[in-house]
């Protein structure tokens, strides 16, 4: 309230017209909050962080750039160009295959090329990240409740196992096979989570330890399922097994464009985990079980039930993973059919900050990493493992805010107005 006298009542307090606070614009909140410690802003820099790292691996494993060091003080103009071309050619591959390839899209539209191979950067993007988002989600989901599912890998392969024997197992009507083995899959990865949920519940077991052993108990009966009469090739010796029927696998774009209705399953089901998560029972109860279980059980939520729940849960989305893998695009079983997608979700859900949307993000960042990197090797000779080291750089970063923010003096999160906080993510 104003007053003749030009004083002001502002929160209890009377100020003069010098001392009243000014309403900020949005432009002006946006310029002084990009600098904080914010989720967005931390994340863009540890992407950033990685690369720079990533390049200066590129410099010094690359023998002709080393070469021109030598003489470096002769001439410094040959080492920083060959250093910026090794680098931004790189890079350049990396966009191109993991995006959009602009002499594709010139072509396309010049009527030399086919609209296929315009997209098909993005499809192996998103064809990389489908598994990738069921797998993240499960360790995510976990989290959220206090628990460390660290058997997203076993879950999943089991997932591809009872996805593909119900692929070729049983004969039956196109859509109607796909949701068979679908759901195939999710009930193996929800069996294989009910195991180390029931213990944790019962025994008080550690989750960690069992679901590392269920891992490797799920890889080692995969290698020796498909060698098993009625489950591998009758026309091969290797180990293999049966090809999925037509009739069960996801629906993809065909040709070069690999890309399938994984990734649609998969964006739907991110959206029915935000929805647990935010607006059930059952996702309030997880919640409230994970910010402390000795409170909730005063309050009345079962404990043991809801890490139980959790874990099956957990394991039927790490499942559909492993469904989606084997189904959109592997189509039989190998002992690496499943490859690291487990392990990978691990690293997804963490640069997710173990929110739904948030790791859905991280695994199309993930899949375009892949995608691009495959394009990389092959075009500019750099290894493929270096974008694995680009991704770990990454999530050290993500997983370490206060180092990014030494690094470039952010502000502190609490006095940004505009984004979330680093404790509350996504």
């Amino acid at each position: 309230m104003g007053s003749a006298d030009g004083r002001y009542h502002f929160r209890g307090a009377v100020v003069t017209d010098e001392e009243k606070p000014k309403e900020e614009s949005f432009a002006a909140h946006f310029l002084r909050n990009l600098w904080s410690a914010n989720t967005a802003t931390v994340t863009v820099l540890s992407i950033v962080l990685a690369m720079v790292i990533g390049a200066i691996l590129m410099i010094v494993s690359d023998e002709d750039v080393r070469a021109m060091f030598g003489y470096f003080t002769a001439r410094p103009s040959d080492a920083l160009t060959g250093s910026w071309n090794l680098v931004s050619t790189a890079y350049a591959d990396l966009f191109k295959g993991a995006i959009l390839d602009p002499a594709a899209i010139s072509a396309w539209a010049g009527g030399t090329g086919t609209w296929q191979a315009a997209v098909t950067p993005i499809s192996e993007t998103l064809t990389y990240a489908a598994p990738l988002v069921f797998t993240g989600l499960s360790v995510a989901l976990a989290f959220r409740g206090g628990l460390f599912n660290i058997g997203g890998q076993g879950q999943a392969v089991v997932g591809c196992i009872t996805a593909a024997v119900a692929g070729f197992a049983f004969p039956l009507p196109l859509v109607i096979h796909a949701v068979v083995a679908l759901v195939a899959g999710l009930i193996g990865g929800m069996a294989w989570g009910f195991l180390p949920g029931i213990l944790k519940a019962r025994t008080g077991a550690h989750e960690v330890i069992i679901t590392i052993m269920l891992n490797y108990i799920a890889g080692l009966f995969l290698s020796w399922l498909i060698i098993q009469k009625g489950v591998q090739n009758p026309d091969r010796t290797d180990a293999i097994s049966k090809p999925v029927d037509a009739s069960a696998q996801l629906a993809s774009v065909g040709g070069p464009v690999r890309v399938h209705l994984g990734i649609v399953l998969a964006v739907l089901v991110t959206a029915g985990v935000a929805w647990l998560l935010n607006r059930s029972a059952f996702g309030f109860e997880l919640r409230a079980v994970g910010a402390n279980p000795a409170a909730a059980r005063t309050a009345g939520i079962s404990v043991a039930r809801t890490y139980t729940m959790l874990m099956v849960v957990a394991g039927g989305l790490a499942g559909l993973g492993g469904a989606t893998q084997v189904l959109g695009t592997a189509h039989t079983l190998t002992p690496a059919v499943a490859g690291n997608i487990g392990f990978d979700g691990l690293l997804v859900a963490l640069l997710g900050r173990n929110r739904p949307w948030g790791t859905l993000l991280a695994a199309i960042l993930f899949g375009a990493l892949r995608a691009g990197g495959n394009r990389m090797q092959s075009f500019s000779g750099v290894s493929l493992e270096l974008v694995t080291v680009v991704q770990a750089v990454i999530v050290v970063f993500i997983a370490a805010p206060a180092l990014v923010k030494t690094i470039f003096h952010l502000r502190a999160a609490r006095s940004a107005r505009l984004g979330a906080s680093m404790a509350k993510g996504w």
